[in-house]
């Protein structure tokens, strides 16, 4: 089976089981998110606007103390450009349906929480396949030390993803079981 062939199942088998949870609802996700963003304050933080049936930050994204921005698809094959956002921020439609803030400052995270479609145990996450995270994570941590947070549901996570060499690590996932880092 090919690497696309292999990452196509992966994402078949976390779509459903990401179904499953997200109709089961995500607990207590948002305060454990809120509880590791919490020593980060004052720092820039990115979240997202979740779509479809993504796990929600924006609770935690609403009560983080400091800058917040959400991604914006700057063009295919780009990394992501990012505009602030509060919870009052006015919206307009984005690529792939995500809704996206209609005007605001354009900001550099240093922290970022990063959806995905599945992950395993060594914090490696397979997205939707259009590598927009794996782009923007490398370019901003060829500039400085950038934080990636995974936020997903517990279920989502599958054993050995197929990787390829440009997919960028997670530093831990946070979901609605707690918190995982590496080794742990």
């Amino acid at each position: 089976m090919s690497l696309a062939e292999q990452k196509a199942e992966a994402r078949r088998q976390a779509y459903a089981a990401r179904k499953a949870a997200h109709a089961a609802g995500q607990g207590a996700a948002a305060d454990h998110l809120a509880a590791v963003l919490a020593p980060h304050a004052g720092k820039v933080l990115a979240g997202y606007l979740p779509i479809r049936t993504e796990i929600d930050p924006r609770p935690a994204m609403a009560d983080y103390r400091g800058p917040v921005c959400v991604p914006v698809i700057a063009g295919p094959d780009r990394p992501l450009a990012f505009r602030a956002w509060r919870p009052e921020t006015p919206l307009i439609a984005g690529a792939f349906g995500a809704p996206i803030p209609a005007a605001g400052d354009w900001l550099e995270p240093e922290v970022l929480i990063v959806p995905l479609v599945a992950f395993d145990a060594r914090l490696c996450r397979l997205g939707y396949g259009g590598g927009y995270y794996d782009r923007t994570l490398a370019l901003l941590r060829a500039r400085r030390p950038t934080l990636a947070v995974g936020f997903a549901y517990a279920a989502q996570e599958l054993p050995g993803l197929p990787l390829e060499p440009t997919d960028q690590p997670l530093d831990l996932i946070v979901t609605e079981a707690g918190v995982r880092r590496a080794g742990g």
